[in-house]
């Protein structure tokens, strides 16, 4: 019985962190800050962070303008 839930947390896991890693690491943040999706408030104080902080990988693609 514990398996089948186990199965199912793991896979609502990795489809919330894979692809919040995958933005942050494109718009130049570490991959690693994705895995802050699944904390009840943090999600939220992440998807502000991103949507509001200024992304290294713009700055670089500018030339630091």
């Amino acid at each position: 019985m514990w398996f089948g839930a186990a199965i199912i947390i793991a896979l609502t896991l990795v489809v919330l962190m894979w692809p919040a890693g995958r933005i942050c690491r494109r718009v130049g943040f570490s991959p690693w800050l994705g895995t802050l999706i699944v904390v009840p408030i943090a999600n939220i104080i992440l998807l502000w962070f991103v949507a509001l902080a200024r992304w290294p990988a713009l700055d670089a693609s500018d030339g630091g303008t």
